[in-house]
């Protein structure tokens, strides 16, 4: 049996890994791999045939994890997509959202050239045609039921906290006899965490492919969200009568800071503030959370059964189209302006910041990670002037930002995935999805702990 790691090899996207046995072909996860700018051209080929692949299993749904399934079908695979009902909905949500993205950046890439030179930039990775095919490859497969999909293999999904739905693969293949257990985590969610469940124990196994994208990092533990969301209410819209605007992942951060909201003015603990949800993605992503209401925590479960709808209350509006997203640099009460994305590239976002960017009386929360090069991560930095809409703009904005919404586990979490394991059965780790740093970190202190842990290579094969 063979391991082949294809993606999200010492970088945090693009996760993709090959397992070959008996000549069948596992592809466990197809991101798209967004490190660099010319991404799309990129993704465009596989280092492999699709035509050959026999089967595809996905760990959740976010893009670098299943963002290039639609290439993968439009150049020859055609065999089924595993995963859960709700990795299935979410998955489909992001696709389609992708090809959104995709058709916007070739159309601003053609601006400005004339009428014979309109054909603009690199062409779509893949159209809605493409996604539509995509779908109809899937089979739902619940938490906790064996699946056998081959004659000498079956798989389990195992909660894995992270987003809703998600799931460490737990691969359990009979290789000439000998029964061999693979776990691939994708991503490792964190403990009382908002809406979602934690993270389970994994099976014994004999081999796990392990992300790292917290490998040495340490999330914030002197407060909590509640508290450090109270306390910047509470300065940016009632001490203050401004605005708060939270720049959020439309599917995932925002259910859960919603909710978080709710629980706040359900206890009491601030004064009524008008919230206004700025994404349409973020609205059709809450109705399938809502779908799935068997898969939210005990939490959540029982703000339900007490008090009612998770993701609505009174001062909450989701707002539906453009028209009225526009109305709400007109209202002049303080208020929480929640919208995507959260790097702040492009999206309603870029609309709220070009208007209050230059508000002493705004700020701005940001709730995750901004990478470097992005809009965000320039207002994180500091810079005192940045450029929206072809302008260049003072900010006057308080800036500020919190990990306590991060749905990746840190360090410890990663560790506590696997610290259950026998290190005398447990073969190798394989370390994927972090930049090189945080893997050598992570590596390093699976070794003290007596584990085998290798930093995987992109394209290296690995006999198991």
């Amino acid at each position: 049996m063979e391991l082949t790691i294809w993606g999200a090899a010492e970088q945090v996207t693009g996760s993709m890994h090959l397992l070959t046995f008996d000549n069948y072909k596992v592809l466990i996860d197809c991101g798209l791999d967004y490190e660099r700018d010319t991404y799309q051209e990129e993704n465009q080929n596989f280092p492999f045939d699709p035509s050959t692949l026999d089967l595809v299993i996905l760990t959740h749904a976010h893009i670098d994890h299943t963002g290039n399934l639609p290439t993968l079908v439009r150049l020859g695979f055609q065999g089924q997509v595993l995963c859960t009902p709700a990795t299935a909905d979410l998955t489909e949500l992001l696709l389609m959202d992708a090809v959104n993205i995709f058709l916007s950046k070739q159309k601003k890439s053609g601006r400005g050239r004339g009428r014979r030179q309109h054909s603009s930039g690199p062409p779509p990775l893949y159209l809605q045609k493409h996604v539509n095919d995509t779908m109809e490859r899937f089979i739902t497969i619940g938490f906790h039921k064996k699946f056998q999909f081959h004659e000498q293999a079956s798989l389990t999904f195992v909660p894995i906290g992270h987003l809703l739905g998600a799931a460490a693969v737990i691969l359990e293949i009979n290789d000439g006899g000998t029964i061999k257990k693979i776990g691939f985590t994708g991503d490792v969610g964190r403990k009382n965490y908002p809406v979602l469940v934690d993270p389970e124990v994994l099976p014994p196994l004999d081999y796990l492919v392990l992300e790292s994208t917290y490998g040495g990092k340490f999330h914030t533990k002197d407060e909590s969200l509640e508290e450090k969301l109270v306390q910047t209410i509470q300065e940016a819209c009632i001490k203050y009568p401004g605005r708060l605007i939270i720049p959020a992942f439309s599917i995932g951060r925002t259910q859960a800071l919603v909710f978080t909201l709710n629980k706040i003015f359900s206890k009491g603990l601030l004064p009524r503030v008008q919230i206004f949800v700025d994404s349409p993605m973020a609205n059709f992503a809450t109705d399938i959370y809502r779908k799935h209401h068997d898969l939210v925590n005990d939490d959540a479960k029982e703000f339900y059964r007490t008090k009612g709808d998770e993701f609505d209350f009174e001062a909450l509006s989701y707002v539906t189209d453009k028209k009225e997203s526009v109305t709400i640099s007109n209202y002049h009460e303080p208020c929480i302006i929640i919208s995507s994305a959260g790097m702040l590239e492009g999206g309603r976002i870029q609309d709220h910041l070009f208007h209050n960017i230059q508000n002493y009386y705004c700020t701005i929360l940001f709730i995750g990670y901004c990478a470097p090069g992005t809009l965000g991560n320039r207002l994180l930095r500091g810079d005192p002037i940045v450029r929206l809409r072809g302008r260049d703009l003072m900010v006057y904005a308080s800036i500020k930002q919190t990990d306590l919404l991060s749905g990746h586990g840190d360090h410890q979490d990663l560790i506590d995935t696997l610290i259950t394991q026998d290190p005398g059965k447990l073969k190798n780790i394989f370390l994927v999805h972090g930049e090189r740093k945080s893997m050598e970190h992570l590596r390093d202190a699976l070794t003290e702990l007596q584990y085998n842990a290798t930093i995987a290579v992109k394209g290296t094969t690995y006999r198991i």
